[in-house]
């Protein structure tokens, strides 16, 4: 069966979307790997408790490694492989989409965190790539988590890659969503410049008119769905991390820049990416130009890419229920790493 001829024989296709993809994966896996909880002593109750947490209602808990006291939210299935999640620019735990993340916890437990100096979390944001992504490793470690998926989606994918690249016996599956190489094509679109930055003085975040320019495409129904977004965003209204710092914005700005810059060969470094990973994007994609997403696909030797129509660097926002769909049947896939 061809790929486009299973999407829409399970329901996954969207009218215009474009996959290309090493061979689908859509068996179940075997089993749920075991794997090492935080709550170190905790009852079989306290345990099942958290199946019972969502999104909106997940308690923020602290975790101290190496200096840093990270902020973290474990919610949904208690068995499984964990996936976790990494954040875009300035972002926080409640920048994410409650469908996606709710979507996920249905079938796994699910880690939100945010890294060192972010949003709730103690200490500075680094200017490289590379040390964000050891700050991750030492949360997860000090989290007893010792083997799990992981999905970066903006700056976020700048630091799975990295990741998966310091830490690889760590990670089990990679999701790459909106994001590109080191040394990729850089955003060329004025949108860019005069949205990037731009922050609300009544909350200290990114305004809606960023996310209407830059996550979203100009059509009426990615607006619509912009709209619906930045709703469901804000539902959670208690525990809420507070906005990232100057520092953090200086910082993760400087990183970008410094991750743009070629380090030996061209893309040499994603051909030693061993996970299986999907790579997804929209089609209009001006923050890290869509372009960024077939590089991706072309150098990581087990990759998979899907780009859905009329959406930009929030795509996984705008669908986002097919997004939890096709993670689904990647995540719990047989083949590759598992």
């Amino acid at each position: 069966m061809k790929r486009r001829d299973l999407l829409k024989a399970t329901g996954l296709a969207v009218a215009g979307a474009t996959t290309i993809v090493a061979p689908l994966i859509a068996q179940p896996i075997a089993g749920p790997s075991q794997v090492g909880h935080p709550e170190i002593g905790a009852s079989k109750a306290e345990n099942g408790a958290r199946a019972v947490y969502k999104h909106e209602t997940a308690p923020t808990q602290f975790v101290e490694a190496n200096g840093i006291r990270f902020a973290y939210r474990r919610f949904g299935q208690e068995s499984g492989t964990p996936i976790l999640l990494m954040q875009h620019f300035r972002g926080g735990m409640d920048h994410w989409d409650p469908l996606v993340t709710n979507g996920l916890a249905e079938t796994r437990p699910v880690i939100l965190f945010d890294n060192a100096g972010v949003a709730a979390s103690s200490g500075e944001t680094p200017v490289r790539i590379d040390a964000m992504a050891q700050h991750a490793a030492d949360f997860v470690r000090a989290l007893g988590v010792q083997r799990f998926d992981l999905l970066g989606f903006s700056i976020g994918g700048y630091i799975a890659q990295s990741f998966s690249l310091q830490y690889g016996d760590l990670v089990r599956r990679l999701i790459l969503v909106g994001t590109g190489p080191r040394a990729g094509q850089p955003p060329t679109d004025p949108k860019y410049a005069k949205y990037g930055g731009t922050t609300d003085p009544k909350t200290g975040e990114a305004p809606l008119e960023a996310f209407q320019n830059l996550f979203f495409s100009p059509s009426n129904a990615s607006q619509a769905a912009c709209s619906a977004f930045w709703t469901r965003r804000h539902t959670r209204t208690e525990d809420v991390d507070p906005p990232s710092s100057p520092q953090t914005a200086a910082a993760q700005r400087a990183a970008i820049a410094e991750w743009r810059q070629q380090r030996g060969e061209r893309f040499a470094e994603l051909t030693l990416i061993r996970q299986p990973t999907l790579v997804v994007n929209g089609n209009q994609d001006i923050m890290v130009p869509t372009v960024n997403s077939f590089t991706l696909s072309q150098h990581i030797p087990d990759a998979q890419l899907i780009i859905y129509p009329d959406s930009g660097h929030g795509s996984l926002f705008q669908f986002p229920e097919l997004f939890v769909k096709h993670c689904r049947l990647f995540l719990d896939g047989t083949g590759g790493s598992t």
